[in-house]
């Protein structure tokens, strides 16, 4: 009998499983009937019919409208119009077309050629556009919320690394920083209205297509329709323990009806250094070191520019993205498969990449009952050696090394090995690259289903499952030959490999009941009562070993090592773990609509987390908000010139379980081990102290808004004052030995007060026949400040954040405290060198001292590292098929530290190589280096940041709908007084602001992109 769960018979099974669900996936379901032969075939008669083909523009900017639905009144027949808004269909002279688009109003009219060029006019209350809320979604101008909405025609143009990028800078208080750049194996920050909590979650939660936390790599370009932000507490109050950071909304495309279509985008994108540090070159070093000091010792015989050795020049990308999509009047399907190669700047360091998302959608049962299901998975493999960075498992990232090292250091020796220089902190990186190996094999999959039934026109009932598994593979291989494995080290001239397993995996059901009934013309209600059930859990073991005295096995012959028997070798690791939390929740809300002029919103979650202690594991999370439309009312007689006006307020209570599983349990760990009969047994003891009452953070957030629309809604806006106070705040305090048995434990003690204005615009300065210029603003000021940190029983005087490097023992760089701004610096006040070049700091009575003198009790708080300000300004011009975009974003009114400088900026940091600010504007400083005001800079910078220029090409064949093709240039130019490599760092955490030693490069970025439509 064969083995069924042999991994070949396994794989067998599994191609051929796929297969077959992808080729049922991909047909066009539609309607089929058993009629006589005759019937069929007049049916099919096309006699008297003619293609119809034309556009449909915006009446308000003259722009051409995509998505655009087309209809034969009476028949089957459907159509959309493509990105340059054109549309052809089947239609006989007589016929009406109906034209629909959301946010327009919907026109009809009879066929009485084979063209027809229709302008739809912006609803006259400009608001019918959808918007997705969470469970469900609302029009525009039924929101009482602080909601933003950013539509994929409003998306960042060029080559991603993170979906996220495409809303950079589009949602006021919305902040998003990749804090390594272009690397493609970093992450991406994002913040929403600053920070909320110590110890929990910051990030806003992301839902895909309705799955609370799923996955941002299973999300590509061409994917998405839209990303719906819930700003404020009165919207994010139905994710209740998760809510505080805010909500994010992704809504992918779905298939429609209509004929079969395909699609396929594409982009291939390369980068370049737009700035290296300025450190000395091999002349400079030979000419102000080893001759200008006599040091003729440090001259190594070599002219390297070991900078340039570490970018990759050959760092073309490219992205790929087919789409197949279509339907009939009761079933859709949309299928993508996409593939990417993403290289880094730095070698050995790239992302290969591919996957797909299957979308099928079927309507029966009377029209009652309708099905969808989502299928996404990603398959990435990942190079991680090169471009390290300083949190890396290295001691010194790559790029710090391509500053310090002298530049008269060979890479190679005669005899064919790498140089290497013995120097603090020094090691050859090309030499790693040749004798390490460093990868991640990751799978990521998502599948969910959703059936609704409607049981009348006004009550439907609905059941949703998804299940979201990720999966990691990680392997490291250190060489015999590599400099850290030399005989004289611990590892005596022997390999060294290290590997991991992760997995992560979370299911969710959850149920809604959705009411919604028009009452007397004027009052309608509509109402959802749900039921949430989420269980997550993570895994992983890894091991390592070394004494490999070969290497033709790398990491795949793990028993070869020898440290298992010899104790002379560092010893071997083997470690695994697992945890697991479920969350259960109630939530409802109610939403009323009174003649379109009052609006009323009341939300309610009742939520139980397993994170929390026995005497709080529920909580409640009610939201309240209401909004008034001006306009509509009778009194109100401008409305040539405010079409629209539209206050809101709200208030909402949200939560914050991001922490650590079982904190308020008691949990075991290994103690030492203790001889009985010459056997060595393992102990274990309470690992932690229990806290029953430990619970959620709790934010209450009150928003007040006012949305408008002018001149003919040419410029239309949003404004936002909010206020979060966040209470119960998580922390990790000392605890008294006794009675106590661990000197920690986690409590709910401090608050924190976020307070900000934000400001959103659009306006369209320009409308001509075929001219457009359409400006988009947006802009937020923002201040956060610790109010409470102490009580009664648990105490800490401060937080401090930010720990700066070696040498010097220089300390943390930020501090918070009672009262204090988050992002804080705090250190000495720089009073001057004397004349030996030694440091002079103020004292705290105003006096003057050296470095030796100064006491905590003269540090004082000296800058902040959070930007106060953020901006946007997007530019969009139209000239019939062409338009150019211009995006510039900027952050202004904060601090960074640069710690490149203050190390590499210092002749004492000599005999490695030095930046020349070290003979430059630090030429007369001669002490070691200091932590002070002295190194603070002006951060705020204004960013080209985008601009694409594109075609539309007008296509009429009978192989091409639309065709467009586009050039992408980001990061184009930086004005900034900053003297580092570049401004933006990360300011999503407490030590924001800090500009690293080894600092990833920033890269100018230029991407030719092409969308067909077949």
């Amino acid at each position: 009998m064969p083995n069924i769960y042999s991994s070949k018979m396994y794989r067998k099974g599994f191609v051929r499983g796929s297969i077959l669900c992808f080729a049922l996936m991909a047909c066009s379901y539609g309607y089929a009937a058993s009629v006589p032969y005759s019937e069929a075939t007049s049916i099919e008669r096309v006699e008297f019919q003619q293609t119809v083909t034309g556009t449909v523009k915006n009446g308000a900017t003259g722009e051409a409208l995509s998505g655009v639905t087309i209809r034969v009144k009476g028949k089957d027949a459907a159509a959309q119009t493509d990105d340059a808004g054109n549309f052809s269909i089947a239609a006989e002279n007589g016929d009406v077309l109906q034209v629909s688009f959301i946010g327009f109003t919907a026109q009809e009219f009879p066929v009485t050629s084979a063209t027809a060029n229709v302008v739809l006019t912006p609803d006259s209350e400009s608001l019918d556009e959808v918007v997705v809320v969470g469970y469900g979604t609302q029009r525009r101008k039924e929101i009482t919320s602080a909601v933003a909405s950013v539509k994929e025609k409003d998306f960042n143009r060029g080559g991603m690394r993170n979906p996220m990028e495409l809303v950079q800078g589009k949602v006021a208080g919305l902040n998003i920083t990749r804090a390594q750049g272009s690397n493609p194996n970093s992450g991406t920050n994002i913040q929403l209205r600053g920070m909320a909590s110590l110890k929990g979650t910051n990030s806003p939660l992301v839902v895909i297509d309705g799955i609370p936390g799923g996955s941002l790599d299973l999300i590509k370009q061409g994917d998405i329709e839209s990303i719906d932000v819930l700003k404020d507490g009165s919207a994010a109050a139905i994710y209740g323990t998760r809510g505080n950071g805010g909500v994010i909304l992704v809504t992918t495309k779905k298939g429609k009806a209509g004929k079969p279509q395909f699609e396929y985008l594409t982009y291939g994108q390369t980068e370049v250094v737009n700035r290296r540090p300025t450190m000395l070159d091999a002349a400079q070093f030979r000419e102000k070191i080893v001759q200008g000091m006599n040091r003729p010792n440090l001259d190594l015989g070599a002219t390297t520019d070991l900078y340039d050795e570490l970018i990759n020049k050959d760092n073309f990308s490219h992205f790929h993205n087919f789409i197949a999509s279509g339907g009939g009047e009761n079933s859709t399907y949309r299928a993508s498969f996409n593939y990417e190669q993403a290289k880094g700047v730095a070698k050995e360091n790239g992302r290969d990449q591919f996957g797909g998302r299957i979308n099928f959608t079927q309507t029966g049962f009377n029209d009652k009952l309708t099905m969808s299901a989502n299928i996404a998975a990603n398959f990435n493999k990942a190079n991680l050696l090169g471009g390290k960075k300083a949190d890396d498992s290295e001691n010194v990232p790559d790029f710090e090394q391509a500053v310090q090292r002298n530049p008269t250091a060979p890479i190679m020796n005669p005899d064919g090995t790498y140089y290497q220089t013995q120097e603090f902190n020094n090691y050859n990186p090309i030499s790693r690259f040749a004798y390490r190996l460093d990868e991640r094999n990751q799978q990521t999959f998502s599948g969910d289903a959703r059936l609704k039934y409607q049981i009348i026109d006004e009550l439907s009932v609905s059941a949703f499952g998804s299940y979201v598994r990720d999966n990691w593979n990680g392997r490291q291989y250190r060489s015999r030959l590599d400099w850290d494995q030399r005989p004289e080290s611990n590892y005596q001239g022997t390999g060294y490999a290290y590997k991991r397993n992760e997995l992560s995996w979370t299911k969710t059901f959850e149920s809604t009941i959705d009411y919604n009934k028009t009452f007397n013309d004027n009052h309608t209600i509509t109402g959802l009562l749900g039921y949430s059930y989420q269980y997550s859990t993570l895994e992983y073991f890894d091991m390592s070993n070394s004494g490999f005295t070969t290497d033709g096995f790398l990491d795949w012959n793990f028993g070869s090592g020898t440290a298992i028997t010899n104790d002379k070798l560092p010893r071997p690791g083997l470690n695994s773990f697992k945890d697991d939390n479920t969350l259960v929740a109630f939530f409802g809300r109610v939403n009323y609509n009174y003649a379109d002029k009052y609006f009323l919103t009341a939300i309610l979650r009742r939520e139980g987390s397993s994170r929390f202690g026995a005497n709080n594991k529920w909580g409640n999370f009610p939201a309240v908000s209401a909004g008034w439309t001006i306009t509509n009312e009778d009194f109100f007689t401008n409305k040539d010139v405010i079409n629209d006006l539209k206050l809101r307020v709200g208030y909402g209570v949200t939560g914050n379980q991001g922490i650590p599983n079982y904190l308020s349990l008691i949990t075991l760990g290994t103690g030492g081990v203790y001889p009985q009969d010459n056997v060595y047994y393992q102990t274990y003891g309470v690992n932690t102290n229990p806290n029953p009452d430990l619970k959620w953070e709790q934010k209450a957030e009150t928003n007040i808004g006012l949305d408008f629309g002018l001149f003919n809604n040419r410029l239309t806006g949003a404004i936002d004052v909010y206020q979060r106070n966040t209470k119960d705040l998580l922390y990790q305090y000392n605890a008294q030995l006794p009675s106590y048995v661990q000197s920690s434990i986690w409590y709910n003690v401090g608050s924190v007060v976020n307070k900000g204005v934000e400001i959103q615009l659009t306006g369209t300065p320009i409308v001509k026949d075929d001219f457009t210029w359409q400006v988009d603003f947006t802009a937020n000021y923002q201040k956060n400040k610790l109010t409470k940190l102490s009580s009664d029983i648990f105490q800490s005087n401060w937080l401090e954040f930010g720990g700066l490097p070696s040498p010097g023992n220089l300390g943390n760089a930020v501090r918070l405290e009672e009262g204090g701004e988050v992002g804080s610096f705090y250190g000495k006040r720089y009073a001057g060198l004397d004349e030996e070049g030694k440091w002079l700091f103020y004292k705290a009575d105003g006096s003057t001292a050296p470095a030796s003198e100064i006491n905590n009790d003269d540090l004082t708080y000296i800058g902040n590292g959070i930007p106060k300000y953020q901006a946007s300004l997007g530019n969009r011009f139209s000239y019939k098929g062409l338009d150019l975009t211009v995006f510039l974003r900027g952050k202004f009114k904060y601090d960074i530290l640069n710690t490149a400088d203050m190390f590499f900026g210092n002749q004492k940091w000599l005999p490695n190589n030095v930046l020349e600010s070290a003979f430059g504007k630090h030429a007369d400083l001669k002490d070691d280096p200091q932590y002070s005001d002295y190194y603070l800079e002006n951060g705020s910078f204004v960013k080209i940041d985008n601009v694409t220029l594109g075609y539309n090409f007008n296509m009429k064949n009978d192989y091409l709908r639309n065709m467009y093709v586009y050039l992408t240039v980001r990061n184009l130019a930086t004005f900034t007084k900053y003297s580092g490599i570049d401004p933006e760092l990360q300011d999503t955490g407490f030590n924001g602001a800090i500009d690293s030693r080894g600092f990833y490069p920033r890269t100018q970025s230029w991407s030719l992109g092409l969308n067909i439509g077949f």
